[in-house]
C-alpha cells in the first residue's frame, strides 16, 4: 500500500457489535451496504439472546428461554461507528436491538 493511499484510510480502532432479532437481519445489512462510507466490512453469526427483559416471540424460544439472534460485528473507525449508531437509532427504534463498541488494538490483514 503506498504511503498516500494510507493517509486517506481511517484508523480502524473500534469494533462495533449490533445484536438483533433475526427477522431484522436483512433490514441491518441493508443499511450497513447502504453506507460504504462508514463500513468497509462486516460479519455476522447467527447466536441466542437471554436476559430478563428478552422478548421471545416463539413458543420454542419460550419454552428454551432463549432468543434467536443474529450478530453483526464490523472493525472500523470510531466516528464512522457513532455515526451508524446515530443512524440506525433514527431509523430503527427498538429495545430488543443492542450494539456496544469496543477498542481494537490493531488490525490489519496477512498479505
Amino acid at each position: 500500500m503506498s504511503k498516500d493511499i494510507s493517509k486517506i484510510m481511517k484508523e480502524m480502532n473500534c469494533c462495533l457489535t449490533l445484536v438483533c432479532p433475526r427477522s431484522l437481519e436483512e433490514r441491518f445489512i441493508d443499511h450497513l451496504l447502504g453506507h460504504p462510507e462508514w463500513v468497509n466490512g462486516f460479519s455476522g453469526n447467527p447466536i441466542e439472546g437471554h436476559s430478563r427483559t428478552e422478548k421471545l416471540p416463539t413458543i420454542m424460544e419460550q419454552v428454551r428461554g432463549r432468543s434467536h439472534r443474529i450478530e453483526i460485528r464490523s472493525v472500523m473507525n470510531i466516528d464512522d461507528a457513532r455515526a451508524l449508531i446515530a443512524h440506525l437509532k433514527s431509523e430503527e427504534t427498538n429495545p430488543d436491538i443492542a450494539y456496544w463498541i469496543t477498542p481494537v488494538i490493531e488490525f490489519g490483514r496477512l498479505v
